[in-house]
């Protein structure tokens, strides 16, 4: 596991930001298929599901310093039909 470098004299880690906005979701399935460490479809409605996320207003998002789940998320942002996912350091 790679872990988020400080950023110069900052004390505060560079992160990795995922944001769903799940109510969007048509239930593709390729954000589980390219990051299912982040991803996974729930049984009850068909639609994605951020994993360990915090919701607001519709948003569903995780930060964490784990620089090595950046690469997968950002291949299911680039994949999604509907451009629901958003993926940015920090």
């Amino acid at each position: 596991m790679k872990i988020a470098i400080f950023a110069g004299n900052s004390e505060e880690p560079f992160m990795v930001i995922i944001t769903l906005q799940r109510k969007k979701c048509i239930g593709c399935n390729y954000c589980v298929e390219l990051a299912p460490s982040q991803f996974q479809m729930s049984k009850k409605d068909g639609k994605s599901v951020l994993l360990h996320s915090e919701e607001k207003k519709g948003f569903h998002t995780i930060k964490s310093p784990d620089e090595s789940i950046f690469d997968n998320a950002d291949k299911a942002k680039e994949a999604c039909p509907v451009k629901i996912i958003s993926v940015k350091r920090s």
